[in-house]
């Protein structure tokens, strides 16, 4: 099993993201962009209105969202939540209900919170992914959705030689460039989960859970 070489701590994250936050849109909102509203294209598609979206940074896919969802977004840069603030009042989105700076492995939302849970380009951010992928269960509603968009190490070629070379500055880049997908997903939930490549080139890719909730949560739901 593949797993990113280097942890990434909170501190780092967010020194990484301070720097960034100024031209964040500029450099990656263009690559990232077919993967943000396919994403959104797909939270707009479920049932539930709840949405918490993770990682929200500066705010790029928060005007696609349809107005039927209300959305909570959280990040753990204050210098992309200002810019995220900023779009809401400029954009006239009525539809977020707020922007909190707050720890995707360790929130503050009580226990199905959500209807639908997205982390856009998260899990290979955080510094322990299946803690990401545990309170996420946490906070969204059994039968809800878990959706994560994100690059994940290549199973080989030439850019899976890019993506290993490039782990060694993964301090500096905020984000792990050889992170497998198996780092995030447990075995059962890999098999179960709807895997979609999404452009460019297939370089990102979409991931959608059914949140099945624990024994006690499903008895609870056929009674």
């Amino acid at each position: 099993m593949h797993r990113p070489h280097t942890a990434l701590d909170a501190e780092s994250v967010k020194a990484a993201y301070r720097r960034w936050a100024r031209v964040y849109d500029n450099v990656f909102g263009g690559v990232s962009a077919f993967g943000r509203r396919r994403a959104v294209a797909a939270v707009n598609a479920l049932p539930g209105a709840r949405v918490l979206e993770v990682g929200v940074g500066t705010g790029l896919a928060l005007p696609f969202y349809s107005g039927a969802k209300s959305i909570t977004g959280i990040d753990l840069s204050d210098a992309m939540l200002n810019r995220a603030r900023e779009r809401v009042v400029r954009e006239q989105l009525s539809n977020i209900d707020d922007l909190l700076e707050m720890d995707a492995e360790q929130t503050s939302f009580p226990e199905g919170s959500f209807d639908i849970a997205v982390a856009m380009f998260v899990a290979s951010v955080v510094p322990h992914p299946r803690r990401l992928l545990t309170e996420l269960k946490r906070v969204v509603r059994p039968g809800g959705h878990i959706l994560f968009v994100n690059h994940f190490l290549a199973r080989g070629g030439m850019r899976l030689a890019v993506e290993r070379g490039m782990a060694r500055a993964s301090r500096s880049l905020g984000w792990h460039p050889d992170f497998a997908m198996e780092s995030l997903l447990p075995p059962d939930d890999l098999a179960r989960a709807e895997i979609v490549p999404v452009p460019p080139a297939g370089l990102f890719t979409l991931v959608t859970l059914r949140h099945e909730g624990t024994k006690e949560d499903q008895a609870a739901l056929v009674a």
